[in-house]
């Protein structure tokens, strides 16, 4: 397995964040929403690093952006699991569990006791990682206009 990199993203990976984000979005024949969806996007550090979350990258050998994943506050016992995607060329090789274990990880540790997010039924890979972690299907009061299952994650 080639070396990957997991670290802290910035507002200087926006532009690389939101092409891979809106990427893998079109692949599976999902819209990006820059206005309402993925405006959290548009400022990383406001949306999610100094607001009670966090929001790491996948870097590959040469420095490009290959995943994405983040943990937003909803309230103060409870975050959402958002943003999680991983560039085709390197899916099926656990990028995505070893980056969903850092985020519970990182959401335990930031006394979070609940972890929610929001997906796509295309998106079966995913639904079935969130699955294999414990996450239980629910009725949320409202779900993004992309979105069509929600799933939470007791904590404690």
């Amino acid at each position: 397995m080639q070396n990957y990199t997991f670290r802290t993203a910035s507002n200087q990976d926006i532009s690389a964040i939101k092409e891979l984000v809106f990427k893998v979005l079109l692949e599976f024949g999902l819209q990006p929403d820059p206005s309402s969806t993925d405006a959290d996007l548009n400022d990383i550090d406001a949306n999610y690093l100094n607001h009670g979350g966090m929001f790491y990258v996948i870097e590959n050998a040469d420095g490009q952006i290959v995943g994405t994943g983040g943990i937003a506050l909803s309230s103060s016992k409870v975050c959402e699991l958002r943003k999680m995607y991983l560039a085709e060329s390197v899916r099926g090789v656990g990028l995505g569990k070893k980056m969903l274990h850092l985020l519970l990880a990182e959401a335990k540790k930031l006394g979070f006791q609940q972890v929610t997010l929001e997906t796509a039924s295309v998106l079966k890979a995913a639904i079935i990682l969130y699955q294999g972690a414990g996450f239980l299907s629910y009725q949320p009061d409202h779900l993004s206009t992309r979105c069509d299952q929600a799933y939470k994650l007791e904590l404690n």
